[in-house]
């Protein structure tokens, strides 16, 4: 795994720096009106960066021509507190000029199979395609402390060899259902960005970087770019340990 590594003193300073170099990505990228799509994560960091975005930057982004999409959901109603749709509209998607039709969300509430069908064909419509799989210009991953990122999970590292777009997970705990992009398509994406805080989270960040004999257990060790940048955003707490 290439240790393409950016560590900040708070989360804050993360969310600040990645806001910066998100949108100068957006940007450029859409200098000729192209399309640019991103795949968003939940968090707690995701939810600062939103803020910082809808805060510093609603008018000078060219909202109109991204389109946004989410690596990951539970399978819950849009109102409900645990939705990452929920947490990104309330802190960022409603305070910018984004037409509606660029918004694509996870249907949490309906059907979490037939859903994960639509969802796919959905990102299969507005995205361009490399190697007959979605390319998306960025994709944002949190992780976990068991090594998890989007809603793939240890013991289900299968989901990284799937030719589907989208498939249905269990969280190992709570068995709640969620709808999560496959690992195909997130190493498939132009830029992959891990934003990661804690001192919870620095062990599983010792243990990727170290390669120890059971990083393959940890399903981000899988995300590995086949064209793309692959970046990691620390605080220093995550990475103390490195």
């Amino acid at each position: 795994m290439k240790k393409n590594i950016k560590i900040f003193p708070t989360p804050y300073e993360l969310a600040k720096n990645f806001a910066e170099e998100m949108v100068n990505i957006i940007i450029e990228s859409t200098k000729n009106k192209k399309t640019f799509t991103i795949a968003l994560s939940g968090g707690s960091t995701p939810e600062t960066l939103f803020t910082i975005l809808s805060e510093n930057f609603a008018a000078s982004v060219p909202w109109q021509f991204i389109h946004v999409f989410w690596g990951d959901e539970r399978c819950v109603p849009p109102d409900n507190k645990e939705s990452n749709f929920g947490m990104a509209n309330k802190r960022l998607l409603s305070k910018i000029k984004i037409p509606s039709e660029n918004i694509h969300r996870v249907r949490g509430e309906d059907d979490p199979e037939k859903e994960a069908i639509r969802y796919s064909e959905e990102i299969s419509a507005f995205t361009a395609k490399r190697d007959d799989l979605p390319l998306f210009d960025l994709i944002i991953l949190g992780l976990g402390e068991d090594g998890h990122t989007a809603s793939i999970f240890p013991g289900h590292t299968v989901l990284f060899d799937s030719w589907k777009i989208c498939e249905v997970a269990f969280h190992p705990v709570t068995k709640q259902k969620r709808i999560t992009l496959t690992g195909r398509v997130i190493n498939n994406a132009e830029n992959v960005s891990f934003l990661i805080t804690g001192e919870k989270k620095a062990e599983v960040i010792g243990k990727l970087f170290k390669k120890t004999s059971t990083v393959h257990d940890y399903p981000a060790s899988h995300v590995n770019p086949v064209h793309g940048r692959l970046n990691w955003f620390l605080d220093k707490d995550a990475g103390r340990f490195l």
